[in-house]
């Protein structure tokens, strides 16, 4: 069993900074993890991407955020990281972390695994 979770949101006012976490767990040893992602929700939205990662560290964001917020990671721990600055009202929303493949133990692996979300709030 392999899980993904995530910490770091909060209530922040407009033009703050907040950094949000996500670590995987398993069972088992990870092995390796691909691509890794920050999604976000608002309410009454779809899901939508903020920024990926790939394993060699290649960084892809969304128009809206780009210049603002910075992906990372840290593949030796297991963590991806969203460093989010100069933040917005219409940021706000809940932000999920994913990774597309986490192989663990022996020939175990599980594709597009999601954290539970955490709630990141701008105030005006």
């Amino acid at each position: 069993q392999v899980q993904l979770v995530e910490s770091g949101g909060g209530l922040v006012q407009s033009g703050g900074s907040l950094r949000l976490s996500c670590a995987a767990f398993a069972s088992q040893q990870i092995l390796s993890i691909s691509n890794m992602g920050w999604y976000r929700q608002a309410p009454g939205k779809q899901r939508e991407l903020v920024a990926t990662i790939a394993g060699d560290g290649t960084a892809n964001y969304d128009g809206a955020v780009k210049g603002r917020f910075a992906i990372s990671r840290d593949n030796a721990n297991h963590m991806v990281f969203l460093q989010m600055n100069a933040l917005k009202p219409e940021d706000t929303a809940v932000y999920y972390c994913e990774a597309d493949r986490v192989y663990y133990g022996v020939a175990n692996f599980v594709y597009e695994l999601w954290g539970q979300g955490t709630q990141v709030t701008i105030s005006s």
